[in-house]
């Protein structure tokens, strides 16, 4: 009931080697940092790049060099199908991904995919693997130790530490999502919030039929299986499980503890 298998199908997954022998789900949160930490290099650097400052003009990454944009034309089109595109003299940069002026990044070890777009007034601190034809939509907070999948979105005033998106995961606006893990093509309703600290001390435990698990974490969030939704302005309170195909209905706080596959939580 507590396994990934319960919760993710993995087999495409190009993160699927950090949840190899895990025995409970929350266990791939414990192995995040170490993971993002050996598969993150110094790669973000340029030569006008202040760390911190806005940026003054969009960047292209391509080939794993960051490069400046202002003699390139970009479209604009669905970053996740794919529609995003970068012209340089008459020549298409196949795979490249954009940094519109105006975002913030901080810090050298942020990993980009191919295709992926940051938009302005975004923040992104390192580390962070941000994986190919994902969007960072303008306002966005990525607190460091983000694993973000493919065609992913983190969304307008979305806040994201510690936590993983595996693809097709959505939060298009308003959410909070600390020490959580969303599985593939999940989408949050605007306003979804992850609750990831007791009110007492103590680490969070999970209440599942057979009783209480202590998970030894300080801070867990939700960890929402395959294709789940929920809907706008809900709330999980820490240690929230919840199964593939089900529902967090709108305005509804869902109680810590397991929830099965296709629940409708009202």
């Amino acid at each position: 009931m507590l396994t990934t298998g319960s919760f993710f199908d993995l087999a495409e997954s190009p993160f699927r080697d950090l949840f190899a022998e895990c025995a409970q789900v929350w266990e791939p949160l414990k192995r995040l940092k170490g993971y993002i930490d050996a598969r993150t290099r110094p790669t973000f650097r340029h030569v006008c790049l202040t760390e911190g400052v806005p940026l003054d003009s969009p960047y292209v990454f391509h080939n794993g060099k960051l490069r400046n944009a202002r003699e390139c034309i970009i479209t604009y089109g669905d970053t996740g199908r794919g529609g995003l595109s970068v012209w340089e003299n008459g020549q298409i940069l196949e795979g490249a991904s954009v940094i519109m002026g105006g975002a913030v990044m901080v810090g050298r070890h942020i990993n980009i995919g191919r295709g992926v777009l940051i938009e302005s007034g975004a923040m992104v601190k390192a580390p962070v693997i941000i994986g190919d034809h994902s969007e960072i939509r303008q306002g966005a907070y990525l607190r460091g130790y983000c694993l973000i999948g493919r065609r992913c979105v983190v969304g307008h005033t979305t806040e994201v530490k510690h936590s993983i998106f595996l693809d097709d995961a959505k939060a298009g606006h308003f959410a909070y999502i600390g020490d959580s893990i969303l599985g593939a093509n999940v989408n949050l309703g605007a306003g979804t919030k992850f609750a990831n600290l007791r009110f007492l001390p103590g680490a969070v435990t999970v209440r599942t039929p057979q009783g209480t698990v202590d998970t030894g974490l300080h801070k867990l969030g939700a960890i929402l299986g395959d294709r789940v939704q929920t809907g706008c302005n809900s709330v999980t309170s820490p240690g929230t499980l919840i199964g593939p195909d089900s529902f967090l209905m709108p305005n509804v706080t869902a109680p810590s503890g397991v929830h099965p596959r296709k629940s409708v939580i009202r």
